[in-house]
């Protein structure tokens, strides 16, 4: 990596740790107006400066997040389909990389399909926007996204990681699973998972420690936060994990205790006047 790669990377995974809590908020660009995200600038406020990094879309970038804000950005560069069409995984490279630059992104994200009917087409995309991040000194993320044919099973999501990292990707996001140790060892890149659906608050915590436990780099997380009924008590709580190596029952403790003193303040007479 040249020294612009270098730093820019240092953004996303933190060197002093080697890890990331990146708040993922670009579920609207095939899910549409998604619960708790109906408006993704009230989502997004609370939660930006506890977030190590943003991944999101230029559109919500541009109408959603402050100019001002200095936390990195994860740019969104895939799409082209939707919940409702034909295949999610026929996408494309929907945003240029002069867009990138002039956004100032940190780091650029693509979507991979290893199996599906459009595999091809998405890791020719991963490639060529390797090829254009390489030019500016941009990482790419690969986020190997899984079709409901699909098995989230070690084998396959290991090849899936790995394929992405031999065409370039700087850094890979996937799925937790059964024997992960094995998709991380065989992953030559640092590798951040997913949260995936809305879990209990206790069981997104145990997910984030097991998967640091087995080798991953950091989480990925949107639902399992900010549709939490406490968004800012559960990413304080998943940062405390990833960062200060804290225990789920402390990490959950923390999450419960901060949710209380929200509650309480706002019974309070004090906090209504």
């Amino acid at each position: 990596m040249d020294w612009g790669m270098k730093n820019r990377f240092s953004r996303i995974i933190k060197p002093d740790s080697g890890r990331c809590v990146m708040l993922a908020v670009d579920h609207g660009y095939f899910l549409g107006p998604t619960e708790r995200l109906e408006n993704p600038r009230e989502t997004i406020r609370p939660l930006l400066n506890l977030a190590d990094s943003l991944m999101l879309t230029r559109g919500v970038l541009r109408s959603s997040v402050s100019a001002e804000s200095n936390t990195p950005i994860v740019l969104r560069v895939s799409g082209g389909s939707s919940i409702v069409g034909e295949d999610l995984s026929k996408e494309t490279i929907i945003t240029s990389i002069e867009e990138a630059i002039r956004l100032n992104a940190s780091c650029l994200a693509l979507s991979i399909f290893v199996g599906s009917k459009y595999e091809y087409q998405t890791l020719k995309n991963l490639s060529k926007l390797v090829n254009e991040g390489e030019k500016y000194g941009i990482p790419v993320l690969a986020v190997t996204a899984v079709g409901k044919e699909m098995a989230r099973d070690a084998r396959y999501l290991g090849l899936a990681c790995r394929i992405a990292a031999e065409l370039g990707a700087h850094v890979v996001k996937t799925y937790h699973c059964l024997d992960f140790r094995k998709v991380v060892d065989g992953c030559p890149v640092p590798v951040i998972i997913a949260g995936g659906k809305k879990l209990a608050e206790r069981e997104a915590l145990q997910l984030t420690s097991d998967a640091l436990r087995d080798g991953a780099s950091g989480v990925d997380m949107g639902r399992n936060i900010w549709q939490s009924d406490n968004p800012v008590a559960m990413i304080n709580a998943v940062r405390a994990i990833v960062h200060e190596n804290i225990t789920v029952n402390q990490a959950y403790d923390l999450y419960l205790n901060m949710s209380k003193m929200k509650s309480a303040m706002r019974k309070s007479p004090s906090a209504r006047t």
